[in-house]
């Protein structure tokens, strides 16, 4: 069993979680259920799916899991992007958090691709 805490994947993912947390806070009101709640899966699923993978026996478990992280990254991408559009997260908020979710996308690349 892996332990996922010595994985610098994780911590950026965990990071970012925070981040998207933090970022939607002062979305409107009627974006609870929508977009607000959609980044965050996404957000959390990227370091969950990681945790979850860590507990799997063999490498092609975890990697199916890194895998499935690697998708919610992409799905947070286009929600960054959504949330520019919609006036919800100004330009500085979206370049930042979007260059955090580019990294960890080529993070979990490189791993995916390692094991």
């Amino acid at each position: 069993m892996r332990d996922y805490r010595k994985y610098k994947v994780w911590e950026l993912g965990h990071e970012i979680t925070l981040n998207v947390y933090k970022s939607t806070q002062n979305f409107p009101k009627q974006e609870v259920y929508g977009i607000v709640s959609q980044m965050r899966r996404a957000a959390y699923s990227i370091p969950s799916n990681i945790v979850e993978g860590c507990g799997r026996e063999s490498d092609a478990e975890f990697r199916r899991f890194l895998i499935i992280s690697q998708g919610s990254a992409n799905e947070l991408e286009y929600f960054t992007v959504l949330a520019k559009d919609l006036g919800y997260l100004e330009q500085q908020g979206f370049a930042e958090l979007n260059d955090k979710v580019d990294k960890i996308r080529r993070s979990l690349n490189n791993l995916i691709n390692k094991i």
